[in-house]
């Protein structure tokens, strides 16, 4: 990796009387880091650098640095830390989709847990908060109740396993951490972005094609700029800990696909839904994994959007 040099922009200059933290967000490219950047950036209160695999997919978009980096890569992560000597990390990367992650365990192994254990080595070192975005995935799905933070997880396929390692990793090395767990985030993506199962909905009912989407999972639905209200809730509230930032809505996956053609017009006599069995995914998935967000409420003063809400955003409806 080249030597890293961050330089501010005129900007940055004219915000240099002002005591700026200094805010690293991993996985900067990514849908949900690549919020997090927009709107840290935009926030003269914060000096923001981003960090990715691949270089910036939106160059010259914002108040912020960009740095490529492998966070695999031990002295690449030790060099970042040395240039940025950042006061709070936000980890947004992840190896997420949990069909590969079951087949593939040592790639997932080194993004979700071995990464993560250096990342929460490094932010020790340098006396950064870590902030690192998790999943509702941790929990095995065996309940009618939303989960709160005191519950006990069991995840059921590999990248829950990954995940809740990763948790625990950050637990047993951090003095000061906040997890974050979020389920099914939704909005507009951009270029060179993976979507989300709203935008698949809306895609395929505009083209008058069927989808088949599960009846019987129930998800609490996440507004991906509320997750960017959280994690800045949490820069500014230093308390340790877990804490679930997800929508207030819980509802089943089938329903959110009817609320997605309800609210664009499109026929939703083209949504199928099937059980989970029907589905014969290979990968099991938590039959009920929603999450109570009165911890974040209570403590944060956390407000997220409903799902109507979010979607009128997201579709500039």
């Amino acid at each position: 990796m080249p030597h890293i040099k961050l330089r501010e922009s005129s900007q940055s200059k004219t915000k240099s009387t002002v005591m700026r933290k200094k805010v690293l967000i991993i996985g900067a490219n990514g849908f949900t880091g690549r919020r997090v950047l927009d709107d840290l950036s935009r926030n003269i209160a914060y000096r923001v650098t981003g960090c990715s695999l691949h270089d910036d997919i939106c160059p010259g978009s914002g108040d912020y640095h960009f740095v490529r980096t492998d966070i695999c890569d031990n002295n690449a992560l030790e060099k970042l830390f040395e240039a940025v000597r950042p006061d709070v990390v936000v980890n947004t990367s992840a190896l997420s989709v949990p069909d590969y992650c079951e087949t593939h365990h040592e790639e997932a192994d080194a993004i979700n847990i071995t990464a993560v254990s250096r990342l929460a080595e490094y932010c020790r070192m340098h006396d950064s908060r870590f902030i690192h975005l998790s999943t509702d995935f941790v929990f095995s799905g065996n309940t009618d109740r939303l989960y709160t933070e005191e519950d006990t997880p069991g995840p059921v396929n590999y990248y829950g396993h990954t995940k809740l390692e990763g948790e625990k990793r950050i637990t047993a090395i951090c003095e000061n951490y906040a997890i974050v767990r979020v389920v099914v985030v939704y909005g507009a993506a951009l270029p060179g972005q993976h979507g989300n199962i709203l935008q698949l909905v809306a895609d395929r009912l505009r083209n008058n094609e069927e989808i088949f989407v599960v009846s019987d999972q129930w998800r609490t639905p996440t507004y991906v700029g509320d997750i960017s209200q959280g994690v800045e809730k949490l820069i500014n509230r230093p308390r340790n800990g877990i804490y679930h930032i997800c929508g207030s809505d819980c509802l089943t996956i089938a329903d959110m696909a009817r609320r997605v053609a309800d609210l664009l017009g499109l026929d939703r006599s083209l949504i199928r839904p099937v059980t989970t069995k029907e589905m014969n995914e290979k990968t099991p998935r938590p039959r009920f994994s929603g999450l109570s967000i009165e911890k974040a409420c209570r403590e944060l003063g956390y407000q997220p959007h409903t799902l109507e809400e979010g979607m009128k955003i997201m579709f500039g409806v």
